[in-house]
């Protein structure tokens, strides 16, 4: 897992792109996260599904990649975890994070 941030901001929503190499999409979509990140404080983290020990995100999310996680503060409930699949634009993603942070 790679964090873009050194310290975790524990008032930040939390976002987990799971991606993969040599993938467009997921390429995209990495830009698209790190123009909101210029303008909006979250806590952000990259899982290559690929590499051996995310094996258990590469049996769910394979054919799906990219994916995005949109977690609250403090929150692991899977009942509040958002997600984005495939193609999804800044605008979407904002919105995703605000409402996580409310």
């Amino acid at each position: 897992m790679h964090f873009t941030r050194a310290l975790l901001n524990s008032n930040a929503a939390r976002l987990t792109l799971y991606t993969r190499a040599n993938c467009g999409l997921c390429d995209t979509a990495k830009l698209t996260v790190s123009k909101l990140q210029k303008r909006k404080a979250f806590d952000y983290a990259e899982v290559d599904i690929m590499v051996p020990e995310h094996k258990q995100w590469k049996d769910v999310y394979e054919f799906d990649v990219p994916v995005l996680h949109v977690q609250p503060p403090r929150s692991d409930k899977e009942s509040e975890l958002r997600k984005l699949f495939h193609r999804f634009s800044e605008a979407e993603v904002e919105k995703l994070v605000t409402e996580a942070e409310r």
